[in-house]
C-alpha cells in the first residue's frame, strides 16, 4: 500500500487542493513598501492598523513620542498640537470636506507582518521580521452618521494600503496617495468602491462565469455570491449578516437547484443538459481558489459559492455557447471567460451582450491519444531463441559428420542434409528468435509507451473507460487498486469538479536491472510530468520529476506494469 500511495502521488499530486501555483501574476511592490496602513471600516468610523517602518519615521514624527521626535532632529513641540497635523493633514480621513478627530490607541514597537508578494495575506512563516513601530488609530464617525464617502491623505513616505468595509476588502493591496475617494455602500459593502480604476480589486464582481471546452467535456463554472442571489430565489438569507453552517448544505442544494434552469449552454448549435457536479462555498484569492472544507461560519457581505456542470463529449465540439440570464440594476457586467487548449479568453457579458461564444479555431489541437506499446516476443519465436544452442550443437555435429565421411569417402547424402537442416535452424533461430529481456533502447520505449497510456488513461471521464484503457497497461492487483485509489484521490485535486490533465510524459533516463524471469524485466527509470488544469478561470502549470522502480511483465499478449517502487519525486 506505501508503494501505491506513492504511485498516486505520481499520477495527481502535481496538482495539490489549494492549486497554490497558478497563471502568471505580478508581484505587488506595495506589498513592500517602508510602511503599510490596513483600514476597517464600520458603523462606528475608522480603524487603522499602522506599520511604520524605520525608514519611514520622519513622514510619522508627528505621533511619535516626544523623545523621538526630538531624536529625529525637530525641535520640541506639544503632542497634542503634532497630532491635530497628522489627524488633518498627514494621514487624515476626510467627510464632506472636514477631516474625522482622531486618537492613537496604541503605539509601541513590533515587528512586521511578512506577507505575501502578490496577495499580500501574511505568511505562515514569521522569522526574521524587521522591527517596525506598530500603531491603531481611531477616526470616529460623528453620533449618527454614516457617511457616504471618505477621502484618504497620504504622508509623503511609500504607503502600501488595503481598506475593508463591513469586512469585505474594498481593493487588492496598493500604494496610498491623497485624494484617493472611496465611496460607501452601507446597504451592501461589496459595492463599495474608489474613485479610480486601478484601485479596484480583481474578483469585485459578484456574478462571474466559465466555459471549459476539452477533448472528452465540455465545463461550466459559475461563481455567484448569494447575497446577490438571494434577489432571485429565497435561501433563508433575508435580515441575516452571516450564514451559519447548519444552513449551507440547504443553500448549496437551492443554488444548485437554481442555477440548473439557467445560463443553458448550447454544444455545436443544439441545447444540452449538464450534470451538476457539484456545488461548494469558496475562499478565493489572486493566486488560488479553494472549496471551504470543513465548513466554517461565513459572513454574508463576502461569501461567494461555485457550482460546477459537466457535458460529456466524445470529441472536441466546433462551438459552444452560453446565455446569461440573471440581471437587474445591481448586475449589469459579467466577466466571463472561454477555456482551451491555447489557454483563456476572458471578456464580459452585458444585458445587450449576454451570450459567451466558444468557436473552435485551433490549427492543430491536442487529442489525447494511446501509445503503440511494443508486443511481448511470440511464443514460437521465444522457442525458435530457446533452441538456438541446441541447433548450433546439432549443426556443428551435422559439418562434423559431413566432413568425416567426405574424408572416408562415404555416402555423404544423410550427412549433408543433416548439416543443411541444422544449420539452416540455427540461423532462422538467430535472426528469428527472441526473448523477453530487451536491452536498453527497447526497454526505455516499452517504459515510456506504459506511463504515457497510464495517465492518459484518466482523460476519459467515464469510469469504465478509464479502467478498461488503464487496464491496458496495469496488472494485477496494482489495476484495481490505482484505479480506485486515483478516482478517489481525483475528488481531492478537483477542488470541486476541475481534473488535472497531465500533458506530458518525459522519460529522462531508463536503467535496466538484473531479471532472472524470462517473461519479465525491470528497470530504474527517471521520468519528468507536466499537467494543467483549468479552474475558475485560469490554467494551473506544475511540472515534477520522479525516479522510481518498475516491473514490467508478459500478460496475455500485451507488456503491462505489475510493481512499482517510487524512490523520489521532486516538484519543479
Amino acid at each position: 500500500m506505501a508503494s501505491l500511495t506513492r504511485f498516486l502521488s505520481l499520477l495527481f499530486c502535481i496538482f495539490p487542493a489549494s492549486l497554490a501555483l497558478a497563471d502568471a501574476l505580478m508581484v505587488n511592490r506595495s506589498v513592500e513598501a517602508s510602511s503599510i496602513a490596513q483600514y476597517y471600516i464600520d458603523e462606528r468610523g475608522v480603524q487603522v492598523e499602522l506599520e511604520i517602518g524605520l525608514s519611514s519615521l520622519e513622514d510619522f514624527r508627528n505621533i511619535m513620542p516626544d523623545a523621538i521626535y526630538r531624536k529625529l532632529g525637530y525641535d520640541a513641540a506639544p503632542l497634542e498640537q503634532r497630532l491635530s497635523t497628522f489627524f488633518s493633514k498627514d494621514l487624515g480621513i476626510l467627510v464632506e470636506g472636514e477631516s474625522l478627530p482622531g486618537y492613537v490607541r496604541d503605539i509601541g514597537p513590533g515587528n512586521r507582518v511578512l506577507r505575501d508578494p502578490i496577495t499580500g495575506t501574511p505568511l505562515p512563516i514569521q522569522d526574521d521580521a524587521p522591527q517596525v513601530i506598530r500603531a491603531q488609530l481611531v477616526y470616529p464617525f460623528p453620533m449618527g452618521s454614516l457617511p457616504a464617502e471618505v477621502v484618504f491623505t497620504a504622508p509623503r513616505a511609500d504607503l502600501g494600503f488595503v481598506a475593508y468595509h463591513k469586512g469585505v476588502a474594498v481593493n487588492d493591496y496598493r500604494y496610498l496617495a491623497s485624494g484617493y475617494k472611496l465611496t460607501l455602500d452601507w446597504e451592501d459593502p461589496w459595492y463599495s468602491s474608489f474613485n479610480t480604476r486601478n484601485l479596484a480589486r480583481q474578483y469585485s464582481a459578484p456574478m462571474s462565469a466559465f466555459i471549459y471546452v476539452e477533448n472528452f467535456e465540455v465545463r461550466k463554472e459559475v461563481i455567484i455570491r448569494p447575497k446577490d442571489l438571494q434577489r432571485w430565489v429565497d435561501l433563508g438569507l433575508a435580515g441575516r449578516s452571516d450564514i451559519p453552517v447548519a444552513m449551507q448544505p440547504g443553500i448549496r442544494e437551492t443554488v444548485g437547484e437554481f442555477l440548473s434552469r439557467h445560463q443553458p449552454v448550447n454544444i455545436d448549435g443544439k441545447p444540452v443538459e449538464g450534470v451538476l457536479e457539484s456545488v461548494n462555498f469558496l475562499e478565493r484569492t489572486l493566486t488560488s481558489s479553494r472549496v471551504i472544507d470543513p465548513p466554517e461560519l461565513l459572513q454574508l457581505d463576502s461569501a461567494i459559492i461555485g457550482a460546477i456542470f459537466v457535458y460529456p463529449r466524445s470529441e472536441l465540439p466546433q462551438q459552444v455557447t452560453m446565455d446569461w440570464n440573471l440581471w437587474d440594476e445591481r448586475i449589469q457586467r459579467i466577466p466571463v471567460s472561454a477555456v482551451d487548449q491555447a489557454g483563456p479568453l476572458p471578456s464580459f457579458l452585458e444585458p445587450d451582450w449576454r451570450t459567451l461564444k466558444w468557436s473552435n479555431y485551433l490549427k492543430n489541437p491536442e487529442v489525447p491519444t494511446l501509445a503503440v506499446v511494443e508486443s511481448p516476443v511470440q511464443a514460437w519465436r521465444l522457442l525458435l531463441g530457446q533452441l538456438l544452442p541446441l541447433f548450433a550443437v546439432l549443426a556443428v555435429i551435422g559439418i562434423a559428420w559431413f566432413l568425416y565421411n567426405l574424408g572416408k569417402r562415404k555416402s555423404l547424402a544423410l550427412a549433408a542434409a543433416t548439416a543443411t537442416l541444422f544449420t539452416t535452424a540455427s540461423v532462422a533461430a538467430i535472426q528469428l528468435g527472441g526473448n523477453n529481456s530487451p536491452q536498453q533502447e527497447r526497454a526505455s520505449a516499452i517504459v515510456g509507451d506504459l506511463l504515457h497510456n497510464v495517465y492518459r488513461s484518466f482523460d476519459y471521464r467515464e469510469e469504465a473507460d478509464i479502467y478498461d484503457v488503464l487496464a491496458q497497461s496495469v496488472s494485477g492487483e496494482l489495476l484495481t487498486d490505482i484505479f480506485l485509489e486515483t478516482k478517489r484521490s481525483l475528488v481531492l485535486a478537483n477542488q470541486g469538479g476541475a481534473e488535472a490533465k497531465v500533458k506530458d510524459v518525459q522519460v529522462n533516463g531508463v536503467e535496466v536491472l538484473p531479471e532472472e524471469a524470462a517473461d519479465s524485466f525491470s528497470v530504474e527509470v527517471d521520468w519528468t510530468v507536466h499537467g494543467s488544469v483549468g479552474h475558475w478561470g485560469h490554467i494551473h502549470q506544475r511540472s515534477n520529476r520522479y525516479l522510481a522502480r518498475l516491473r514490467v511483465a508478459v500478460d496475455g499478449a500485451l507488456w503491462k506494469l505489475q510493481e512499482m517502487s517510487v524512490l523520489q519525486e521532486e516538484r519543479l
